[in-house]
């Protein structure tokens, strides 16, 4: 009776572990990055009644920023929060939607652990559990990206998937599996590459019946179907084809690229992640085969990869790591190494709390909420354009309702300014994008400083574990506001 009370006790830690290392100092740590604003503004465009597509251009399907309106019109976000101009009011703005990813990552650790536990038993998960809670990679998961959105609805079509024979209505339960993958691809395109893991699971699992593979495709192929349809019905179709093409096809570093951020970032989870993996692959455990290598496939072939795109992995990563530790310490014959696993888990685990913890209570977001406050103070509406990130952009425009305030900077390639003055918000991520035209170029050499705030995190050496992690949450060291 104790045993089976136990693991209900250590798995209730597990979650209060998770929601700790997700929600602590959830607005200070990671920076506001540049596409958690484009996913606000287009939640706010929603919520606002303006439509499910944002203006004319289509590089993911909508249902995150549905998804995300739908809350925010639950909890009648951003009226909830106050909306004066100080640093620390326009900081609360970003506390639900933080928050919401925070809570997410907890349901996330919990279907990690019914999914092992399903599959492999209470030791393995366990373990993968507190690896999703724990290990320090898993920060990305506080970032409003669609990856973080998509990846319950995934877990969930999973494990029912896993566990369609053990309900009466199996056909409801394989329907709904469906429903979940079909949504998690409808948020962002690359999952589809789960299909063969997840019909494998329905097929084999429910007596190789191809009628239960037809009955769960059908919303899987459905759901997503809604964004090309809503395209064409909108006569944008010509213009969502060469969106979608083109979104695989800008440059970045790859693969090899994202795998050495990962192996910087977490070189624990990274490492055991591998050595799981290939140990699994190699016991013929299919499971964990077509949930890891069709993604990576697809990361390989596609242009774009960022380092988040890992995200969809990071379960699999830690049920692997789970089964290679329990495996390899169950085959040794000598009683007190077989009884080392808890040690080693528990040893792995605090490592990774420690690590987090370190890395989760670095403000880096101050500069951006102190440079958004600047600008609201000092724009006037009527003859100023303001040229800012998503970041900044879409609190000026839907919760203080300036003038003259484009969701983008990149605005200023394709339009001409009417307004006499430019103000311009110059981040890290301006910086770097200036190469992207001449006019954006010319505005930032042509205007002149008013304002310039900077994080401090010199004391913190980025080129040493764990803080190497705060490299990439890096666009509130130094923002200026600029004036032409």
């Amino acid at each position: 009776m104790l045993q089976q009370i136990k693991p209900v006790y250590i798995l209730t830690a597990i979650l209060v572990l998770s929601g700790f290392t997700h929600l602590w100092n959830v607005v200070g740590f990671p920076d506001i990055f540049y596409d958690e604003g484009v996913y606000l503004e287009r939640a706010m465009h929603v919520l606002t009644g303006l439509g499910v597509q944002d203006r004319y251009f289509h590089d993911h399907p909508f249902f995150g920023q549905v998804f995300l309106a739908g809350l925010f019109a639950l909890t009648g976000f951003p009226g909830s929060s106050h909306s004066s101009t100080d640093a620390a009011s326009i900081s609360s703005l970003y506390v639900l939607p933080r928050v919401i990813m925070g809570l997410l990552a907890v349901v996330d650790t919990l279907l990690v652990y019914l999914i092992a536990d399903t599959k492999y038993g209470k030791k393995i998960a366990l373990a993968s559990a507190v690896l999703f809670a724990v290990m320090p990679f898993t920060w990305v998961l506080r970032r409003i990206l669609l990856d973080s959105i998509l990846l319950p609805f995934l877990l969930t079509s999973i494990l029912l998937a896993l566990k369609a024979n053990n309900f009466k209505n199996k056909y409801a339960v394989i329907f709904l599996s469906g429903v979940c993958l079909g949504i998690a691809i409808f948020t962002k395109i690359p999952v589809f590459t789960m299909i063969p893991l997840i019909g494998g699971l329905v097929y084999f699992g429910t007596g190789k019946n191809p009628k239960h593979v037809i009955l769960w495709l059908l919303p899987v192929i459905l759901i997503p179907l809604i964004w090309p349809l809503q395209a064409a019905s909108t006569h944008q179709f010509g213009i969502w084809l060469k969106d979608v093409i083109s979104q695989t096809q800008r440059p970045s570093f790859g693969l090899p690229y994202i795998s050495k951020i990962f192996l910087d970032l977490d070189p624990v989870l990274f490492i055991l992640g591998i050595a799981g993996t290939v140990y699994a692959i190699m016991k013929r455990n299919y499971v964990i085969l077509f949930w890891f290598v069709p993604f990576v496939i697809f990361l390989l072939l596609i242009g774009y990869n960022q380092y988040f795109y890992w995200i969809p992995i990071l379960p699999v990563f830690c049920i692997s790591s789970a089964m290679f530790i329990v495996n390899l310490l169950e085959k040794i014959n000598k009683e007190k190494l077989r009884n080392m696993l808890l040690v080693i888990i528990s040893g792995i685990a605090i490592f990774g709390l420690v690590s987090t913890i370190l890395i989760v209570s670095v403000n880096v977001t101050s500069a951006q909420f102190q440079a958004e406050s600047f600008v609201l103070q000092n724009v006037n509406d009527s003859d100023t354009t303001v040229l800012a990130n998503p970041t900044y952009s879409w609190i000026l425009h839907y919760v203080f309702h300036k003038e003259n305030i484009p969701n983008d900077y990149s605005f200023i390639l394709f339009n001409q300014i009417k307004t006499d003055k430019i103000l311009l918000v110059a981040d890290p991520h301006l910086l770097i994008d200036l190469e992207r035209g001449k006019k954006l170029y010319q505005v930032y050499n042509d205007s002149k400083t008013m304002m310039t705030f900077d994080e401090d995190l010199s004391k913190y050496d980025m080129t040493a574990y764990p803080y190497s992690n705060l490299k990439m949450a890096l666009d509130g060291e130094h923002v200026e506001v600029r004036m032409k």
